[in-house]
């Protein structure tokens, strides 16, 4: 077997919030290293559970896939991302994206060029986290001499979520890394992981970017998954180029798992150094 990925567990939004924490909690104590959060619309924020999972931890790290943009200005942003940073060091995985477009519409923040908006934020985002005072006129981001009063010692990794070529290249260039989602139940997902992740890093070539991207491609098994079929999926992926799986449980109907299918994942991943 090919080495795997780092593997995440995903506590999704079919978890009332009240059972996030005694959830989490339970992945720390079975060894899992990392749980994912998704901010969905309208069901669950991402930054509240996201604070409330790292303090009632100790090592679990924290992923939060994603923020969408549209629904946030930048200097709030950075202002949480900073904030979890530095009351968690190295344990906040910050990720931003252009959210659901329906959804955004629904919400009235709908942006007539999501790509720009996303181009601005991300900037900015950087920009701020760094330290930097900030003061920018553009068609979406606008900042007057802002600048945090406490940044991070070291920011997070800043991810950014893509599936089309524009958004994945601008995530190559702005970001740190990448959130591949798209559809979890895709049987050809392994190729467009592959085409995902040579236009990062095509990108991060044409920006004179060294570094590797980090590619978080979320993922779906059964919740019952023996370690076998866990490790063929991740490995997969991983030889696709995923740096990262988080995976969603599954009931044998094909809804999320939304408590002991979450519980016996959990004691999956754990077992395969999770």
């Amino acid at each position: 077997m090919d080495a795997l990925p780092a593997l995440g567990l995903i506590l999704p939004p079919d978890v009332p919030p009240e059972r996030i924490v005694p959830l989490a909690r339970t992945a720390e104590g079975l060894g899992v290293g990392e749980v994912w959060l998704w901010e969905d619309c309208f069901a669950e924020s991402g930054v509240s559970p996201a604070a409330a999972v790292l303090a009632a931890t100790e090592r679990l790290r924290v992923g939060l896939g994603l923020m969408p943009v549209p629904l946030r200005a930048v200097a709030l942003t950075a202002m949480e991302v900073a904030t979890l940073a530095r009351m968690f060091p190295g344990r906040f995985l910050p990720g931003i994206g252009h959210g659901v477009l329906e959804w955004m519409g629904q919400a009235g923040v709908r942006a007539a060029s999501p790509l720009t908006l996303l181009r601005e934020h991300a900037e900015a985002l950087r920009a701020l986290l760094a330290g930097d005072e900030l003061s920018v006129e553009g068609r979406y981001v606008r900042l007057d001499r802002v600048q945090l009063r406490w940044p991070p010692a070291e920011a997070p990794p800043l991810l950014i979520g893509g599936g089309g070529p524009k958004t994945l290249a601008l995530a190559g260039e702005l970001g740190d890394g990448v959130i591949l989602a798209g559809d979890l139940g895709d049987p050809a997902a392994v190729d467009t992981t592959r085409a995902a992740v040579e236009t990062v890093r095509a990108a991060r070539a044409a920006a004179g970017l060294a570094s590797p991207a980090a590619i978080v491609q979320f993922s779906q098994v059964p919740a019952d998954a023996s370690t076998d079929e866990v490790a063929r999926v991740a490995a997969a992926l991983a030889q696709a180029g995923a740096t990262s799986v988080p995976l969603l449980a599954l009931e044998r109907d094909g809804r999320p798992a939304a408590g002991e299918g979450i519980e016996r994942l959990a004691r999956t991943i754990a077992a395969l150094g999770g």
